[in-house]
């Protein structure tokens, strides 16, 4: 399906995938791989470039993570990023070395613009450094092209191989048009044309589905995330009412959300919609439970059991479908621990429904690609861009035990706070917002009368890759809007609280 691809080599860094994301944004299709891939699996991939990630090892460690010498031969070119350039310099005969002053943070660059690298910038740049060790002398045939007080070599180059180094990290969003140095490299370096689009992807996904399932028949498991939500869409795209979903309602979504996924499925797509009403079931498992990691297994232990009891009436399938993204797809793929996303990815599935084999559409994508797809399929907005939401639902945003009564009153006051900041025009910036019931009540004077109610928490968080997050700075106004509309309209709570915790120290979700 890709002409082109550009193979990322994963040393450990923390910004591995936001890499992968960059080449991505410049339409260029990438891989994750392990640092340890063999030349002739890189052979057989031919790649149009490769780019080394930065990593936590020191090159003079025991156990540190190397690659094979001969990629530099492979005639292809290579970017290393910070941990990656002192590899390659340390491999092909430079000199690496502990500086006396570690530099992290934004820092002013030097740099040689007549270089193919830094093609479009001025001599001096603001690139995010962290690192402790520095490349002291570069190998035989490279010469420097960046540099700071404290790091003389901040980048290299071997021009007639294609070999680069760049001591900082273009990928984050604190180096200054960092993207631009990637992009130099995609498209002055490599000589990509840039043909990753999403538009080809999911012409080509449709056709490649067509092909694979043909008149056969394929199962999803519908949460109405984004993810199963796009999946189930390009399915049915390619084979229609081939497509049966499955959609578990256990009465832990968020204010009408229920019947907004069934109305969007029923109403625009040509698939077999099957809603499952098991609020009672999965209220009378949860009863009394007030520690999240047992809410957790149990309402992911019965999802599973309410999917395998209607998917027993639909008999024998083919296919069985799963919203995988990437991410999961790296974590797994590089022997991490795979993280399943509560139910959203359907882990068990496999042990429980009588099917032939699994069809992962979106495994190559990453969330905003996902995103994307979803407005390439014509998906409401109001859908692709839906709040993170986890597996557990509001189980998880109440703390304690969980009643009908509490999910009403949590249900009620989410509901507010998310009418109040798409009013506010703060939908799009604000990654994920959300309330919370907390079990702490107060007292409060509402009509001269004395109240013992619950507190509402507001959460509100702003990330890019949801591993760190920093609170959302809403304007007083609005939040004094919420909290005046919540104490006033829900009843049972007399005091509202906004969370001004970033992450870390603290996570998005409360529990």
């Amino acid at each position: 399906m890709n002409k082109e691809l550009v193979l990322i080599l994963d040393f450990g860094g923390q910004y591995n995938q936001l890499i992968a994301r960059r080449v991505r944004e410049c339409n260029v299709y990438s891989e994750v791989v392990p640092y340890n891939i063999s030349l002739e699996k890189i052979k057989e991939k031919a790649p149009k470039g490769i780019i080394f990630t930065g990593g936590p090892a020191s090159v003079f460690g025991e156990n540190a993570p190397k690659c094979a010498k001969g990629i530099f031969e492979l005639g292809i070119p290579v970017l290393g990023i910070c941990y990656g350039m002192q590899l390659m310099a340390y491999t092909l005969g430079g000199k690496v070395a502990h500086a006396n002053t570690r530099e992290y943070g934004e820092t002013n660059v030097s740099i040689d613009n007549t270089s193919d690298l830094f093609n479009g910038f001025s001599t001096q740049n603001v690139f995010l450094m962290s690192h402790t060790d520095y490349v002291e002398n570069v190998p035989e045939g490279f010469k420097k092209i960046a540099s700071t007080p404290v790091c003389p070599n901040a980048a290299m180059v071997e021009p007639q191989k294609k070999l680069y180094g760049i001591q900082f990290h273009p990928e984050v969003n604190n180096s200054v048009n960092g993207t631009q140095v990637i992009r130099n490299f995609l498209y002055n370096i490599c000589g990509c044309s840039g043909d990753w689009v999403m538009s080809s992807f999911v012409e080509d996904s449709i056709k490649t589905l067509k092909e694979k399932i043909g008149d056969k028949k394929a199962l999803c498991a519908l949460s109405g995330g984004v993810d199963s939500s796009v999946a189930a869409v390009l399915l049915s795209k390619a084979i229609g009412k081939n497509l049966t979903c499955i959609f578990v309602d256990h009465g832990l979504l968020r204010k009408n959300e229920g019947d907004e996924v069934e109305k969007i499925f029923t109403e625009n797509y040509d698939l077999n919609f099957i809603r499952v009403d098991a609020k009672d079931r999965f209220l009378q498992k949860l009863a009394g439970v007030t520690d999240p990691e047992r809410k957790r297994k149990i309402i992911g232990e019965e999802f599973i059991r309410v999917f395998e009891a209607e998917a027993k009436k639909i008999g024998t399938v083919d296919f069985l479908v799963q919203g995988t993204i990437y991410p999961d797809v790296i974590e797994s793929g590089l022997g991490k621990s795979a993280v399943i996303k509560s139910h959203h990815n359907v882990g068990g599935l496999p042990d429980y429904v009588d099917f032939k084999e699994i069809v992962e559409p979106l495994r190559n994508l990453f969330k905003d690609e996902v995103r994307k797809t979803g407005l390439e399929l014509g998906i409401p907005e109001e859908l692709v861009y839906r709040q993170p939401f986890p597996g557990p639902g509001l189980a998880i945003r109440i703390i304690g035990d969980i009643t009908e009564d509490k999910l009403n009153i949590l249900k009620d006051a989410d509901s507010i706070f998310r009418e109040e900041i798409a009013k506010a025009g703060l939908h799009k910036s604000i990654n994920q917002y959300f309330a919370v019931l907390t079990n702490l009540k107060s007292v409060g004077v509402m009509g001269d009368e004395r109240t013992y109610d619950y507190t509402i928490a507001l959460r509100a968080v702003e990330t890019t890759d949801f591993m760190t997050g920093v609170w959302s700075k809403i304007p007083y106004s609005v939040l004094e809007k919420v909290s005046s509309r919540i104490v006033n309209e829900v009843k049972h709570v007399n005091r509202v609280v906004y969370d001004i915790t970033s992450k870390p120290p603290a996570t998005i979700e409360w529990e």
